[in-house]
């Protein structure tokens, strides 16, 4: 049997941490307020010299050492984000340069909180177009950077932080078993970032009119992520031929606790079977899931043999899932 599987997992938070007391002092908001809305009661900050690509080699470092690669042996480097050092050259080949990986075709991926979901499907398409290849996979953000720290409703939601697996061929019945993947760009302008890019450049208008901050329909958003993530994760299932009552842990997008305990709903799985980290880290977008799936797999959460499930939702509108066997 031959698989692509994850050989390693590496995580990374900046040390800084803003708490729900912290933004009681900065806008008009209570940890009340927040924890029942969101469930989240902290997360990581990067200070203002410190770019993504930071955070993204320290955590694709931590996942070369578990998976014992070295950097020079990979293949591909995909990094899923949007928040990236900047527009280019890709954050990508800034961690390329960093690692010494000399080999490895680098890229970005834009697919929102995503990202990381759409990257595995991709390097299970390159794996599997050449089965020695080995591909890094990361997902980075600084979404505290583009966050408008005056609006109440969304500067309590985002963190910072990265994760990273390493992927190659297994000659065992592990890895990846299914994965489904969705779009809808009708629904863009419910998660976006209006200036920045070619339709709105950066001028003074666009900074003092806050068009370089993130811009949600929250209200709008849930119903949309708690159906997409739904059906994907059904989806997948049925693809890879795994009843549900097989899957042992799902782990989903951290972007809020009221969808994370409804799509644990709609699979009619207990809460023991969903993993939530949200309350420390608050939404990271793309480093979500990997930061989850590090902390899972160092704090025995999943073993071998288990089916684990990746779900996520984001921006573009974007979703997907990934079925795998630990």
């Amino acid at each position: 049997m031959k698989r692509i599987a994850i050989l390693g997992t590496g995580s990374f938070a900046p040390e800084k941490i803003l708490t729900n007391a912290d933004l009681e002092k900065m806008v008009d908001t209570t940890d009340e307020w927040i924890t029942q809305r969101t469930g989240i009661k902290e997360r990581h900050i990067s200070d203002k010299d410190t770019p993504t690509s930071v955070l993204a080699v320290k955590a694709a470092e931590r996942a070369l050492a578990a998976a014992t690669v070295n950097a020079g042996d990979l293949d591909f480097i995909i990094c899923g984000t949007v928040t990236p050092d900047m527009i280019f050259p890709s954050m990508a080949c800034l961690v390329q340069a960093k690692l010494g990986a000399t080999k490895a075709v680098a890229f970005d991926i834009a697919a929102g909180c995503t990202g990381f979901i759409y990257g595995m499907e991709l390097a299970r398409s390159l794996i599997t177009a050449d089965p020695s290849r080995k591909v890094l996979l990361i997902g980075a953000e600084e979404l505290t950077k583009i966050t408008d720290w005056t609006d109440r409703s969304s500067c309590v939601l985002f963190g910072d932080g990265a994760g990273a697996v390493v992927l190659a061929q297994v000659d065992e019945d592990r890895g990846i078993l299914s994965t489904f993947l969705g779009a809808d760009g009708n629904l863009g302008d419910l998660i976006y970032q209006p200036g920045g890019g070619s339709l709105h450049p950066a001028s003074h208008e666009t900074v003092d009119g806050k068009m370089h901050v993130i811009k949600m329909a929250g209200n709008r958003v849930f119903p949309h992520a708690v159906r997409k993530m739904g059906e994907a994760a059904t989806r997948a299932l049925e693809a890879a031929g795994v009843p549900q009552d097989q899957l042992d842990l799902l782990i989903p997008h951290q972007a809020n606790f009221r969808i994370i305990d409804a799509i644990g709903r709609q699979l009619n799985l207990p809460m023991e079977k969903v993993y939530v980290n949200i309350d420390r880290y608050g939404n990271t977008s793309s480093a979500s899931i990997p930061i989850a799936l590090d902390e899972a797999v160092r704090n025995g959460r999943i073993t071998p043999g288990k089916h684990v499930m990746l779900v996520a939702f984001g921006a573009g509108l974007t979703w997907g899932a990934v079925l795998m066997r630990w």
